[in-house]
């Protein structure tokens, strides 16, 4: 048994603010009538998780308006502690001129070679976190 460790609720804030620290989580969504979970690097853009593709599965999961779920977190195994946030909500590629524009000013470069010149929005309708710290650890609210 682990002693001297909480686990804390996290706020909506609380998740923006958590998803705001890191730059990769894992997108689920619907591939052939199966879960699939594939690592995507992202932003958090008006508060909804926004990722770059090629194509493919994942752009067809937005094109059908599917319920996604994202995932990241930041994790020490050795401390035991850290956060782990997770976003459920309607994917949507991202077709209007402006915010592609917006999108691809500020985005970050995909990981691997190849084009991604499409973008697909999360909608954040859900939002549920955790947080992992040691009691003597200070809490702060936002």
């Amino acid at each position: 048994m682990t002693k001297g460790r909480h686990l804390d609720v996290l706020n909506r804030r609380q998740c923006l603010d958590r998803l705001q620290q890191v730059r990769v989580g894992r997108l689920v969504f619907t591939e052939d009538a199966l879960p699939a979970v594939q690592p995507v690097n992202f932003r958090l853009w008006r508060d909804d998780v926004a990722i770059r593709v090629a194509g493919g599965p994942k752009l067809a999961a937005a094109a059908h308006n599917q319920v996604v779920a994202f995932e990241a977190d930041e994790l020490d195994p050795d401390l035991r502690s850290g956060w782990s946030v997770t976003v459920v909500g309607h994917a949507e590629p991202v077709t209007d001129i402006d915010e592609l524009v917006e999108l691809s000013g500020t985005f970050i470069e995909p990981w691997v070679e190849g084009q991604r010149d499409h973008f697909i929005r999360i909608r954040a309708e859900k939002i549920t976190g955790r947080e992992f710290r040691d009691s003597g650890a200070p809490h702060y609210e936002a």
